[in-house]
């Protein structure tokens, strides 16, 4: 039975596109859309590019302004935390009031990993992180970067673009770039080399020191370094400390089924829900936007018993010192290969699992040759027609 009410707990792409898909469907009950920032829905992927390097201001990454989500009778909530879930009663505690239910999605992302180590270093998770690293990355000469994923090598890349000597530090003794992995570890680091980007991987920071002005990074091993600006790009932690004693699954985010439901009524998506891989079937966390965008379709659709939806297929992109990189599919236990055909001004590879076309990366390739590879991967495994 369609409910009457369905409310939404996080603000950002995900629960924006959930409410939007739901009135998309049809469903004329009420939607609450409950954010823990006080800003309206915005978008997270222009922080690290947009905002960080072309001077973007925080309007300019809002995805909807009031006036629009009231058209769209969508109830928004800001600067508004979930405290706890009763899936019994089916009420969610919030710091604003108890709010009751009849289906529930969780869309609350994730928070910027923080090291012991270095409880002091900044991080880019939010708009206001976005727009102070922005100025302080303008004055800065010396950077440290410690981190070796792709909002790392993004922080490394605008380190450069202002100006300042930039290193970038990591225990492990390769580059990673999201789902890929170190599949494009040795594209990565030739990269940075090029565009004079220090990297002192395999080391351990034990302290960062301080003078007030100048910051000193002692490791394990070797030398220490100075800097006037460190950055901490390590990872996310899924926000579900508010649902520890809930009754859901929570393994590395919330544990779905196929269709995105965690408990009867209680869907969960984007980067803090576990949906199961295609290929292994374990429960997977995919902290890319698409992906995000295409669960909140989905489950928009079973809440509205529509439930005929393609499975979401990973795909995110980065521009690391002017190189465009836009990855699509399933790179787990892959083999990364060159693609053997002509491709103008850039590269495509494709990954393969088990003997299946998994995915694709293009690395400076055009459009419409990375939409053609895309199709292979769509085709190949047949998800247009895969029904769940």
């Amino acid at each position: 039975m369609t409910p009457q009410r369905v409310v939404i707990v996080g603000a950002s792409i995900a629960g924006l596109t959930a409410a939007e898909n739901l009135r998309a469907e049809g469903f004329a009950g009420e939607i609450q859309l409950i954010g823990e920032e006080v800003h309206l829905p915005y978008s997270r992927p222009p922080l690290s590019k947009q905002v960080l390097l072309d001077g973007w201001d925080k309007d300019q990454t809002i995805l909807k302004n009031n006036a629009e989500l009231q058209q769209q009778e969508i109830i928004f909530t800001g600067n508004t935390k979930a405290l706890r879930l009763n899936l019994d009663t089916k009420q969610l505690e919030t710091t604003g009031g108890t709010i009751a239910y009849d289906a529930l999605i969780i869309a609350t992302g994730t928070n910027a990993r923080r090291l012991e180590s270095i409880p002091n270093a900044l991080t880019l998770r939010t708009i206001e992180d976005a727009l102070s690293l922005r100025a302080k990355l303008k004055e800065a000469r010396h950077v440290v970067v410690i981190g070796t994923g792709v909002l790392a090598s993004e922080i490394a890349s605008a380190g450069r673009t202002f100006g300042a000597d930039v290193t970038m530090v990591g225990r492990s003794n390769s580059l990673s770039f999201g789902s890929l992995g170190n599949l494009l570890s040795a594209k990565i680091e030739e990269l940075h080399l090029e565009n004079g980007v220090a990297l002192r991987l395999q080391s351990k920071v034990i302290e960062v020191l301080s003078d007030g002005t100048r910051q000193t990074i002692r490791f394990e091993k070797g030398e220490d370094l100075v800097a006037d600006l460190v950055i901490a790009a390590v990872g996310a932690t899924p926000c579900t400390e508010w649902l520890e004693d809930s009754g859901l699954e929570i393994s590395n985010g919330i544990v779905c089924d196929e269709s995105g439901s965690a408990a009867p009524g209680v869907y969960a998506i984007g980067d803090v829900a576990s949906w199961p891989d295609p290929f292994s079937g374990q429960p997977t966390r995919v902290e890319h936007q698409i992906n995000a965008i295409e669960q909140a379709i989905s489950v928009a659709g079973s809440i509205m018993e529509n439930r005929v939806k393609k499975v979401p297929v990973p795909f995110f992109w980065s521009e690391i010192h002017g190189a465009r990189i836009k990855v699509y599919g399933w790179f787990d236990d892959a083999t990364l290969t060159e693609m053997d055909s002509s491709v103008t001004g850039g590269t495509l590879l494709v990954a393969k699992s088990n003997d299946k076309l998994s995915g694709v990366v293009a690395w400076n390739a055009s459009p419409k040759e990375f939409m053609k590879s895309r199709a292979l991967v769509d085709d190949f495994i047949n998800l247009s027609n895969t029904n769940h």
